[in-house]
């Protein structure tokens, strides 16, 4: 089924959020359907990132709610919603510079542990069983991201784009349903903006991981989304196809500052 075909995954219905009376999110509402990679764009302070921080709990909007897998919330938990299946990467990598790639990998799980703290310190058969499931994520991530070769080399002394990868392998390996990208290719040249989008739509096709991500570059935008919303100063002003908003007056105005 393809995407335009598909249900939708997440929904924001009405969403508003304000930060000492100013407006960061105004009214908003729009659908992710199951399968899209939906790419959020907007001038700086259009409230993208707050938006991800709604949808994975770290922000509880002033009104409105998400429905997400068909389950109505206003706020929630992180760790909840990292148990729901949604996952999240952040603008600035929240790395352990000092740990493997592996160990930083293995973090990701921590919030989905089952065994217990008792249960891992004693090595009872139930903890075992989980860290070999785990130890067994880790290397399918390492393998789908390339990153064997690095596998036992602290993170810090890793290429930036390099860094970029583990924190996104990090975030894949709790195996989430939906993907949340805050600006994966921030800094990075032509060549990493190129490997990091071949990854992003692996996830997508492999894995049938939906993404919503955020990113500035409208080349990358167009060339990797099936769908873009555009916000400007917490409203919507755009909603659809790449094609569409592309042509779309307001969207122009909105994020290049001229109507053509």
């Amino acid at each position: 089924m393809t995407p335009q075909m598909a249900e939708p995954i997440l929904q924001v219905q009405a969403i508003s959020l304000s930060f000492k009376g100013v407006k960061a999110i105004n009214d908003l509402s729009f659908s992710v359907r199951r399968g899209e990679i939906c790419a959020l764009i907007g001038p700086n302070g259009a409230g993208k990132s707050s938006l991800l921080n709604i949808l994975n709990g770290v922000y509880r909007p002033d009104s409105g709610e998400v429905v997400f897998e068909r389950e109505h919330f206003r706020g929630i938990h992180p760790l909840e919603a990292a148990r729901r299946g949604i996952g999240r990467t952040f603008q600035n990598n929240a790395l352990f510079k000092k740990m493997t790639v592996l160990d930083n990998l293995l973090t990701g799980l921590s919030r989905h542990t089952q065994s217990g703290f008792f249960a891992q310190a004693l090595g009872l058969p139930r903890a075992r069983h989980e860290a070999r499931q785990f130890r067994e994520r880790a290397e399918n991530i390492l393998e789908f991201l390339e990153l064997q070769p690095w596998r036992s080399v602290a993170v810090g002394k890793l290429a930036y784009g390099q860094q970029k990868r583990v924190e996104l392998g990090r975030a894949l390996i709790a195996e989430p349903r939906l993907l949340l990208l805050d600006e994966p290719m921030a800094g990075m040249n032509a060549e990493e903006k190129h490997e990091m989008s071949r990854f992003i739509l692996d996830i997508n096709r492999d894995l049938g991981t939906t993404v919503v991500l955020i990113e500035h570059d409208i080349k990358v935008v167009m060339g990797l989304s099936n769908h873009v919303v555009v916000l400007d100063y917490g409203r919507k002003v755009g909603d659809g196809t790449p094609t569409e908003v592309q042509s779309n007056p307001e969207v122009i105005s909105a994020y290049l500052g001229t109507v053509h």
